[in-house]
Parts: structure tokens; C-alpha cells; sequence
């Protein structure tokens, strides 16, 4: 790689930190914190490990022994890639929690299934790394990178999801939601082909390297115009009777109902308030007397 990309690497290296705090003021700015919270954790991250990592790189060899600094940045980047991946799928989670709001019945039902695949996700990723040659180092790395995989293939579902229903949800292309997620799934195409591409080039500074940080810097770019400026109003939804989204989520309402309760012992007085058990003693007299009135003359005399 010739130098001026190798300096574009650099350049872009110390604008992702600049990106990363403008995004998390606009976040603050617009109070929706709450609702984006795990984007705003993925973005305090990536900009921790940008202020750690990037000195390490300029000291190194000069202020800091090589070897030393290599070792602080090689952990440092691998613990964030996993907290990335991690509150990667936390971000698509709350994402549909958010597009799904109106149909409650179909929210509950999603976010249920999700936590199963999630929960089988990073089991696979576990199973994959475990082989017999690879232990130590090797086995975190090669988990981290299938986790980070299975969370960019997770998150090209969810896009393709939301494209599909960004308008019987009653969202725009201009919603936060529509953002995030296109961002997100940029961000894991790229991942996905940059996995590939290392595979093949393990050179640091590759050609695809810098698409990568261009990749990151455009996304950063894209949420910020996303959240510096106002969303506009969600539209209330109108489903037609034969929509699918309206029966699925009746049918998930109802199977997410409460059932019944029925009492199936006996119950002691001292449960019961005294106001209740004086109506409960009236109500025993007048059924009483009623079914004394109401029984044969000849009963009443033998």
C-alpha cells in the first residue's frame, strides 16, 4: 500500500473519535437516549478504543516499548470487538422493539424468538471456535470473529425486515429506525465481504482496509444527519382486515393472554377483610330463606 493511503488510514483513524462524540451529542441533544441507548453504548466503545488504541500507535517505539504497546493494543481492540458484536445484537433487539411498538402481539412474539436465536447464535459461534488446535488467544479471537459474523448476519435480516415493513408500521424513510438500521446493516455488509478479504489478504494495510474506514466514517455521517435533525411524527397505522400483520398479531395476543384462574381448594375466613365476610354471610341467609320459601308445604310441615 502506498502512502497516501496509508495516511488516509490515519486521517480517518483520528476523525472516527470526532464522528463518534458529535453522534453521541446529537443522541443527547434529541433525548431519545432511552429508546437508543445500546447504540450510544457501541458508539462510547468505539470511541474508548479509538482514545486508547490511536497513541498507542503514534508512541510506539518512541514514548512506549513496542512490544508493550503491541500487547496493551492487541487486548484493548479484541475486548472492544467483542463488546461491539455484543451490543451489536443488543442494538438490533431494541430496534425491533421500536418498529414493532404498534403490534404489541407480534413485538412479544419477535422479541422472543430473537432471544432464541440470539441465545443459538452465540452458542454456534462458541461450538465453531472450539476445534482441537486452537486454545488460548486463538480461541478468543477465532470466537469474537464468529460472533461479530453471526451479528452482522443477524443485522442484514433486520434490514431487510424493516425495508419490508417500514410502511405498514407506519414509519418513513426518514425515521431514526429506518437510519440505525441502514446504517447497521452497511456496516455489516462490509464486516462480512472484510472477513472474507482477510482471509485471503492478512496485510494490515489492504485496499479493503480503507473502504472499511471510509465504510465507518460514512455511517457515522449518515446517524449524525439522522439524529441532528428532527424525525418526523410516526403515522398511525391502518390495517386492512386481510392483512397478515393483523392476524399474526391477533394470534399472538391471544396466545400470549393470561389464562384463567380457578379456585381449587378451600379458602381460610381469615383471608378475607370483615366488611367481606358480613356480605358473604347476608348473601348465605337470603339464599337460605329463599330456598326455605321456595320448598313443598309438605316438606315444611313432616
Amino acid at each position: 500500500m502506498n502512502s497516501f493511503s496509508q495516511n488516509f488510514l490515519e486521517t480517518i483513524g483520528y476523525l472516527e473519535p470526532i464522528l463518534c462524540g458529535l453522534l453521541i451529542y446529537f443522541l443527547v441533544r434529541s433525548k431519545v437516549i432511552s429508546q437508543f441507548r445500546y447504540l450510544v453504548a457501541l458508539l462510547c466503545v468505539r470511541l474508548t478504543c479509538s482514545v486508547v488504541c490511536l497513541p498507542l500507535l503514534y508512541l510506539s517505539g518512541r514514548s512506549i516499548e513496542k512490544h508493550l504497546a503491541y500487547h496493551v493494543y492487541f487486548y484493548v481492540y479484541w475486548v472492544s470487538y467483542a463488546m461491539e458484536a455484543i451490543l451489536s445484537l443488543l442494538v438490533i433487539y431494541s430496534i425491533f422493539k421500536l418498529a414493532m411498538a404498534p403490534l404489541k402481539g407480534l413485538q412479544t412474539l419477535g422479541m422472543l424468538v430473537f432471544r432464541w436465536v440470539a441465545a443459538i447464535s452465540v452458542a454456534v459461534a462458541i461450538g465453531v471456535a472450539v476445534t482441537p488446535h486452537v486454545s488460548g488467544i486463538n480461541f478468543m479471537v477465532a470466537m469474537i470473529t464468529q460472533l461479530q459474523q453471526t451479528s452482522s448476519i443477524l443485522t442484514l435480516c433486520l434490514l431487510l425486515f424493516v425495508c419490508f415493513a417500514i410502511r405498514p408500521m407506519g414509519l418513513s424513510y426518514r425515521s431514526r429506525i429506518f437510519g440505525v438500521s441502514l446504517g447497521l446493516g452497511f456496516l455489516a455488509t462490509i464486516s462480512l465481504v472484510n472477513s472474507a478479504w482477510i482471509a485471503h489478504n492478512p496485510s494490515m494495510y489492504s485496499f479493503f482496509t480503507v473502504i472499511n474506514a471510509l465504510a465507518v466514517g460514512v455511517t457515522l455521517l449518515t446517524w449524525s444527519a439522522y439524529f441532528a435533525f428532527p424525525e418526523p411524527k410516526r403515522r398511525i397505522i391502518t390495517l386492512p382486515t386481510t392483512s397478515p400483520f393483523l392476524r399474526w398479531n391477533q394470534i399472538s395476543m391471544a396466545l400470549g393472554d393470561d389464562p384463567g384462574h380457578v379456585a381449587v381448594g378451600g379458602i381460610p375466613p381469615e383471608l378475607f377483610a370483615p366488611a367481606e365476610l358480613e356480605v358473604m354471610r347476608r348473601a348465605s341467609v337470603k339464599m337460605t330463606a329463599g330456598s326455605v320459601e321456595g320448598a313443598p308445604a309438605h316438606s315444611l310441615s313432616a
